[in-house]
């Protein structure tokens, strides 16, 4: 038996609790913990765990699944104990995870967007050999310290299932572990040979990088060449570690690599790199024969190995020691404990995998074994996975895929990973490998009638999730009429608004790849309709829609505007009037605020005139409000105020009172804009005495926030105060951070001109601090006000 208890308590190589500074860092220690004591399966792990709890009991393996997940709040700590001691951690560093757990939880935090700074995939307990090519790696980042002049870069070249991912990863490891590049390790797919997908584009890159990396969405530019300016700048000084995997050529990497010296990227392709400059070239080639048998036998097991030593050998040379042909037939034989490697060899021979040595020759043969030896469901399953519309996929997105619930799909991916036929680069994500991605795409492919019925399922999944999320995060929007296709979809349930725009960036990719995808699907020639499922035309503007409140939000008006002029056609190619009108109407919102006002007014009057024929009255309340708002933005204030007003009729007629208070509030900000400050008051004191009769939190704080603005702009700041403070006791009482920080803003601001600067400089503080935090943009005038404060020395 191997010796687990060196070290620390944990045995030799294990993570260190110790290191997580929140939940999700233990959680994700937890996942490496599990890589270190050999992957066991959760299965196995649930059979473990159950009898080491007090008292002892039945645990599902789905409960063990769940503790891995990332985004949890809680973790059951006699659980996690459990896991720990079942996967060979003696006493001391039990006790050292039962610390770390209840202090991560003691320290939890509530509120704000936490960077997400150690991205590294989990290093692999199998990874073998490959000295010289790693010691080559750590050699070339160099002792550390400020000896460097210019950024570090190694490029990891050769074919594909050489290898190159896993030593790229493993290194990274080993530099962190050193103490090296603790700053932020990140790390992306860059998809330079998807079969299906092309490669990532290197804006969408850095859009990506630069939101892990705390800045705001709206504050990230549009161009290529300035988002990679503000990528350098944001690293600047940083001990960062890029890994940058799979890539397509030099042009692809160029704008990915930062300029400061205190930095290392490590990129990895399967073509070399030569044009890259100050590059360090590491070229892999196959394993020498022992190198392929160590890991052979590692996976497989040395026993079963040294009993069949020659058809061990026989076997890892039909592999052509490529590492992945040879880690996918050792888990194969592994699964088996009936066969004998002789058994294994004469399979191998039969699908010819002894002729996959070459880039010529392919890894079906090798594929072929894992698959075959899968379930049905498993099988079925994974043929399904490559309609996914994104690169990655949750348990959720496979469950909708497949018409299966969640829980026992998740198994099913389990086993796939397992067989290794799936890859989990993080808690509760998976992803299919490149070559993997492809075999399953042609292999025994669905009829057509399943295939368009898992896409359909898949996209409605995507869109019930996108429509319950806008729900959440804004509930007084002028929401979807419910499609009865979408009763079987099976949304992500949403504890409040932060949640929900969680699980939308965490889907972010994926939802415009389906929005996209249904947009295709509705140009395709027409078919007899999927029961259960919209029609492409109605999902392709049904999920614009639904990402609209999300896209809007996030400031991200350049794929608004994309997915909405994709949905646009599908709406009149499928003639949806409906459907042209909704799609119409968030254009117009999209344009104005891209300073478009012209082609915004051409959009809402469209979507006017084809709501008024449908006569939907919530509808053309809606069009009016935004049309008043395009009119403003063009400085028509006086037909922004009469679009206004015919809105206000139109809700009224409908008995719309979440339009009718939307409505008000743009003829507030009209009159405003034209002078007419007290009548302004008058329609905002309207809008909140309907908020306060409906209780509804989020209207009510900007109400009392408008009408705090016009009563400090008619120097009354007694009362503008007094609003204020409910507006903070609101905002305190929502969990509302930037509108608890704008309400101290204005007490400031109050304060200060009443003469009261000591307690003004008070609530700034407290506002600045918020404001500084969220990156928002009052923090310039909150500093401002601060230094106008300092100035002036203190008051009572």
């Amino acid at each position: 038996m191997e010796n687990r208890g060196a070290g620390a308590g944990a045995g030799a190589g294990a993570p260190d609790p110790g290191r997580a500074e929140d939940l999700a860092e233990l959680i994700g220690l937890l996942g490496e913990l599990r890589a270190w004591a050999g992957q066991p399966s959760y299965r196995l792990l649930a059979g473990r765990v159950g009898p080491l709890l007090r008292p002892a009991r039945t645990v599902s393996a789905t409960t063990v699944v769940d503790a891995f997940k990332a985004g949890r709040r809680r973790l059951d700590l006699d659980l996690l104990v459990g896991i720990v001691r079942a996967l060979g951690v003696d006493e001391a560093g039990t006790e050292r995870w039962r610390a770390a757990c209840i202090r991560v939880h003691a320290g939890a935090k509530t509120g704000g967007t936490a960077g997400v700074f150690r991205q590294l995939p989990a290093d692999l307990a199998t990874f073998t050999g490959r000295g010289r090519e790693l010691a080559a790696l750590l050699a070339a980042a160099g002792p550390g310290g400020n000896a460097a002049t210019t950024v570090v870069i190694s490029a990891i070249e050769g074919m594909a299932g050489v290898g190159k991912t896993q030593l790229a990863v493993h290194a990274a490891h080993e530099l962190v572990r050193a103490g090296r590049y603790r700053d932020m390790q990140l790390y992306v797919n860059l998809r330079g040979f998807d079969p299906e997908l092309p490669p990532a584009d290197p804006a969408a890159v850095l859009d990506a990088f630069l939101r892990h990396l705390e800045v705001p969405a709206q504050r990230i530019p549009d161009g290529l060449d300035a988002r990679a300016a503000m990528f350098r700048d944001r690293l600047d000084g940083r001990a960062a570690l890029i890994v940058l995997d799979n890539a397509a050529d030099e042009d692809q990497v160029r704008p990915l690599i930062p300029a400061c010296p205190s930095s290392l990227v490590v990129v990895t392709s399967r073509r070399s790199l030569l044009g890259l400059d100050g590059a360090t070239a590491t070229r892999l080639d196959v394993f020498d024969p022992a190198e392929a048998l160590a890991l052979f036998a590692r996976i497989a097991g040395p026993e079963r190995t040294a009993a069949e030593p020659e058809a061990a050998a026989a076997i890892v040379a039909a592999c052509g020691h490529l590492p992945l042909a040879v880690s996918l037939t050792a888990a194969r034989l592994r699964s088996r404990p009936t066969w004998t490697l002789a058994y294994l060899l004469s399979k191998l021979h039969t699908h010819g995998v002894d002729s996959v040595a070459t880039s010529r020759q392919s890894l079906r043969g090798v594929f072929d074994l894992s698959y075959e030896g899968l379930p049905p469901a498993a099988q079925r399953l994974f043929r399904l996975l490559p309609l996914n519309p994104g690169q990655d996929f949750t348990p959720g997105a496979a469950a909708a895929l497949a018409g299966l619930d969640e829980p026992g799909t998740e198994l099913l991916l389990e086993r796939l990973q397992d067989e290794h036929l799936l890859q989990q680069k993080t808690p509760g994500r998976y992803a299919l490998h490149d070559l993997l991605h492809a075999y399953a795409a042609g292999c025994a492919r669905p009829d057509r009638d399943e295939e368009r019925a898992a896409t359909g399922r898949v996209l409605a999944w995507y869109l019930a999730g996108a429509d319950t999320a806008a729900d959440r995060i804004v509930p007084s929007r002028y929401a979807l009429a419910p499609d009865p296709a979408l009763a079987a979809a099976s949304p992500p349930a949403f504890e409040g608004s932060a949640d929900a725009m969680a699980w939308c960036d965490a889907e972010h990719a994926n939802l415009l790849a389906a929005a996209e995808k249904a947009a295709a699907l509705a140009e395709k020639a027409a078919a007899p309709p999927v029961a259960g499922v919209p029609g492409g035309g109605d999902l392709a503007w049904r999920l614009a829609t639904a990402l609209s409140t999300y896209l809007h939000l996030r400031c991200q008006w350049r794929e608004h505007e994309h997915i909405h002029e994709l949905a646009l056609e599908a709406a009149l190619a499928t003639g949806h009037l409906a459907g042209e009108a909704w799609v119409r109407n968030n254009l117009g919102i999209c344009l104005a605020a891209l300073g478009r006002p012209d082609h915004a007014a051409a959009h809402l009057t469209r979507a006017l005139q084809v709501r008024r024929v449908l006569g939907d009255v919530s509808g053309e309340a809606a069009t009016l409000s935004n049309l008043a708002r395009a009119a403003a933005e063009a400085g028509d204030l006086e037909a922004g105020l009469g679009h206004a007003l015919q809105g206000l009729d139109a809700a009224t007629r409908a008995g719309d009172r979440k339009r009718e208070a939307a409505v008000l509030n743009s003829i507030a900000i009209c009159l405003w804009e034209l002078g007419r400050p007290e009548e302004s008051l008058a329609y905002l004191l309207r809008k909140l005495a309907m908020h306060r009769e409906d209780e509804d939190p989020n209207g009510l704080g900007l109400a009392l926030h408008n009408i705090a603005e016009v009563h400090e702009a008619l120097h009354q700041y007694d009362r503008a105060a007094g609003v204020l403070q409910e507006a903070l006791d609101t905002a305190l009482a929502a969990g509302d951070v930037h509108a608890e920080a704008g309400a101290l803003f204005g007490l400031a601001r109050c304060l200060h001109a009443t003469g009261r600067s000591r307690t003004a400089r008070a609530h700034l503080q407290r506002a600045l601090a918020v404001f500084e935090d969220l990156d928002a943009p009052e923090t310039a005038r909150a500093r401002d006000l601060l230094a106008t404060l300092d100035a002036s020395g203190p008051h009572a």
